[in-house]
């Protein structure tokens, strides 16, 4: 082999070598599709557990973005308590109106009077006692102390005089008087006391009369009379206030029973209405039937009871 032969041959594998070189650098470098296992677990970063723990961003709050505009994000209700979570008890309606609390006061005042004695001089007692032990009969303004000492019983009938007004200058309407029977028994054993032999007279005033042997006794208004000119029984509704009293009067009478009793009244003024209690100082009234009982009568003269004839 010449040296021109052999310099030429040098010169080739010189290249050669460069091709491959290149080719190999060449094959070294990232295709943009794949990299080598050992590049990709370099390039991982460090193992996870030497990683701080992030959380990927919720997107569930973002709504989706139209179509060419920006995207709106969605408010988000704050976290709640499991105590919060559970539901809360419907309200229960109540039944019952609040302790505590006081009901309205009336706008009338009234007053009764249960020793009422027709005229004033006629009136009889039931008394349990003989008529050696009864004191004589009391003026009428001292009936009460006389009948209570002696555990006394109206007799036949009870005259309640009762009277009603308004508290200030405001009219209140007077509704209905009604009649509450609350007890019958057997009339009272004794003895009956009559106040007077009788005085007659020739006023007779207008009142409500009431029967306590019926099942149901009503309140009837019945006309009076003064010196033969007849006065006008009280109608209801009736008006009063406290410049325009009333007084009425009211005569329960009774033949067979011993009845305890009451009144209701009922009233309206300014939109309210309601219904007071007529009583004997928080009692019922009372009346016993003094049929087939001995009679007696005081004799001023003899300073005794007598036997009413």
């Amino acid at each position: 082999m010449t040296s021109a032969e052999t310099g030429r041959l040098a010169v080739g594998l010189a290249a050669a070598c460069a091709v491959l070189a290149v080719l190999g650098s060449l094959a070294a470098l990232p295709d943009g599709r794949r990299t080598p296992a050992r590049d990709r677990a370099d390039t991982a970063g460090p193992a996870p557990s030497a990683m701080t723990e992030t959380k990927a961003p919720d997107h569930r709050d973002a709504s989706p973005t139209p179509s060419g505009g920006s995207p709106s994000p969605r408010r988000s209700s704050p976290s709640a308590s499991p105590e919060q979570l559970k539901p809360s008890p419907s309200p229960s309606p109540r039944t019952t109106p609040p302790t505590g609390g006081s009901a309205p006061t009336p706008p009338l005042t009234w007053s009764a009077d249960s020793q009422a004695w027709k005229l004033g001089c006629d009136h009889d007692y039931v008394v349990a006692k003989p008529p050696g032990q009864v004191p004589p009969p009391p003026v009428p303004q001292d009936a009460g102390v006389w009948a209570a000492s002696q555990n006394a019983v109206h007799g036949g009938e009870t005259l309640v005089q009762l009277t009603v007004q308004g508290r200030t200058d405001t009219a209140v309407v007077l509704e209905a008087l009604r009649v509450r029977v609350v007890g019958r028994t057997a009339p009272a054993q004794g003895k009956a006391y009559a106040m007077n032999r009788g005085c007659g007279g020739s006023v007779t005033p207008r009142s409500f009369d009431v029967n306590l042997d019926k099942d149901r006794p009503v309140a009837l208004a019945v006309a009076g009379s003064d010196t033969g000119t007849p006065i006008p029984a009280v109608s209801m509704p009736y008006r009063v206030s406290a410049r325009d009293p009333e007084v009425l009067l009211i005569n329960a009478r009774t033949q067979g029973c011993d009845c305890r009793w009451y009144l209701e009244l009922d009233w309206s003024s300014q939109g309210r209405t309601g219904t007071v209690r007529i009583d004997d100082e928080g009692r019922p009234f009372r009346t016993s039937g003094i049929k087939g009982l001995s009679r007696y009568v005081y004799d001023l003269s003899a300073r005794a009871w007598t036997p009413y004839s």
